[in-house]
């Protein structure tokens, strides 16, 4: 019998026993009624209310039959007539990324490079010399003006060196994939002019071989390694502290997180077993080929906590990403033309982390942006697929899957790939992904979501946090319209219908970790786990959509935020 078998049946059991066999129902802890609840449960996939005992729905139904499970302690939540849907998962983001980017400059709404040296300039006043000054978010295609002088769109970093001379500064751009650093931090890594670039990295360098101070992929590393790696327990915690109640106030009740240390993964152990972590985590181990092997063997955490945590995964990074010319192309960028990006992971390492992963059942996650890196991962999991006898399901993932070549979309369906996608990049990106790729690849290959759906394969959404806001609502109109700032929309075939796309939000995700057998959906026997909304994004004007709050998040039928 397999684990998933004993789990559901375990579950209708506990319904049973809790329902007490056709006696007086015991009272829930919670209901929630007098309003719209989507289930995406198939045999109800519309109810008017449900109820939750421990952590489990125990039924779903009308108002009426709920009544017999109101008793005093019972707390009932009344809709009225708001939506309340499946908890929203986070489908790829970075959970303690997101909380220490809240510790660090914010430099997402930055309009220039000026603006970024005003802002270190005023950090600089502030603390002491030596200290680091570190920043996220600035992204040179989103600023109203190119700075001078330039190397693609990149500034020079001697106006930043100026106003910063005693700190050393590492100013991470928003994709992550690519860095912006001070004349103090180059010196402290001891980058010249004539310093080789490290395999899968580039130091940006002008027409004369001057490096300009931008660190593009394992290029950041030289600097990198000069902070302070692992962040001590008090750092950490605060990290996820401030990362859990962003996530709540969001609606997002679970978090796929991608990419996280066997360090850090034991405080998550130790947080969820006392109870600690206020939303659930899936966790990808991000650790070399050689760390892995040493210590997976013998090393499980599987929904530990009562739910709370499950390490699930392996992730990789075989390319950066577009938007800092690191994605992998099956051929040149159309504004570099001497570029196809960068390779971070080679296929042979790809394929020892497969052997990992099949060897310790875990799922392999490999970040993909570039047509090439899908096309090469996509080779990498069908070798290690064929390895597995029949029946096998595997579900390993490609994170982003953002660029594909046309002759690779229906892989995905015929392998048995999850698309781990983020519709807020294709809208947040979609206005300078022309100028990189030029019309005809970013027309047939650019976040192809119908495509992908049209060949059965499954998609899980999320937001790329802190890559973009953790706010599922612009993710959510993003998908359904592909609609651009400048209220254009981004080749509108491929947009996704409101229900596919509240699915890859909840139960698309939960399949993608395995889970679900106890999210995903409000069926009996699952977890409470409710997000509500004070709007029908399903049936509201797209404009509304982003009108639209949170006014509820439930974990396991209790309310971990609510709005009024």
């Amino acid at each position: 019998m397999s684990e998933k078998t004993v789990a559901t049946s375990f579950c209708v059991l506990m319904v049973l026993v809790m329902l007490g066999c056709g006696n007086a129902p015991e009272p829930a802890d919670l209901v929630i009624t007098g309003g719209r609840i989507v289930t995406l449960d198939p045999e109800r996939p519309e109810v008017e209310a449900m109820a939750a005992r421990g952590q489990r729905v125990v039924v779903t139904g009308s108002a009426a039959e709920m009544a017999e499970f109101i008793g005093d302690t019972t707390e009932v939540i009344d809709l009225d007539g708001a939506l309340a849907v499946p908890g929203f998962i986070e489908g790829h983001g970075h959970f303690t990324g997101l909380g220490r980017s809240r510790m660090i400059l914010d430099l997402t709404q930055v309009e220039s490079f000026d603006e970024i040296v005003e802002m270190v300039a005023s950090a600089a006043a502030e603390v002491e010399p030596g200290e680091w000054i570190l920043g996220r978010g600035w992204h040179q295609e989103k600023w109203n003006s190119t700075p001078e002088p330039n190397v693609s769109g990149l500034p020079y970093h001697h106006v930043l060196s100026e106003v910063s001379r005693a700190n050393p500064v590492f100013l991470t751009h928003a994709s992550g994939h690519a860095a912006m650093v001070n004349a103090a931090a180059l010196d402290l890594a001891g980058i010249i002019d004539e310093t080789p670039d490290p395999a899968g990295g580039e130091i940006v360098r002008d027409a004369d071989g001057r490096a300009i101070g931008v660190l593009r992929e394992t290029a950041e590393d030289l600097v990198g390694e000069h902070l302070e790696s692992d962040p001590d327990e008090a750092t950490l915690r605060r990290a996820i502290d401030l990362a859990s109640r962003e996530c709540l106030a969001k609606g997002i009740t679970s978090f796929q997180d991608a990419g996280a240390s066997f360090a850090t993964v034991e405080l998550f152990k130790t947080m969820a077993e006392n109870g600690e972590l206020g939303l659930r985590l899936w966790v990808m181990l991000s650790e070399d080929n050689e760390s892995l092997a040493a210590g997976l063997p013998g090393y499980r955490v599987h929904r530990s906590g009562d739910d709370y945590l499950t390490v699930g995964g392996i992730k990789r990074w075989i390319d950066g990403a577009l938007g800092s010319h690191g994605a992998w192309l099956l051929e040149p960028y159309a504004d570099l033309p001497s570029s196809i990006g960068l390779n971070i992971v080679t296929p042979d390492e790809l394929r020892e982390t497969a052997r990992l992963a099949l060897e310790h059942q875990l799922q392999l996650c490999s970040h993909a942006i570039g047509d090439r890196a899908n096309r090469t991962t996509l080779d990498v999991y069908e070798e290690a697929y064929d390895r597995v006898p029949q029946p096998r399901d595997l579900r390993w993932r490609i994170e982003h899957a953002q660029h594909l070549h046309p002759e690779d979309i229906a892989r995905f369906a015929e392998i048995g790939v999850v698309a781990a996608m983020q519709p807020i990049h294709c809208t947040s990106d979609g206005p300078w992904v022309p100028v990189r790729l030029g019309e005809e690849r970013s027309r047939t290959g650019a976040y192809v979501w119908r495509d992908l759906f049209s060949t059965g394969a499954v998609i899980a959404s999320g937001t790329d946090v802190p890559v973009e806001p953790v706010d599922p609502l612009p993710s959510f109109h993003a998908a359904v319209t592909r609609q651009m700032a400048d209220g254009t929309a981004f080749y509108p075939d491929q947009v996704m219908t409101r229900m596919e796309a509240l699915y890859a939000r909840t139960l698309g995700a939960a399949y993608a970790a395995f889970e679900e057998d106890i999210k995903g959906s409000l069926e009996v026997g699952k977890l409470a786990d409710v997000t509500v909304f004070s709007r029908d994004i399903l049936a509201v004007p797209a404009d509304e959509i982003l009108e639209t709050e949170v006014i509820y998040t439930i974990v396991g039928g209790e309310v971990r935020y609510r709005a009024r």
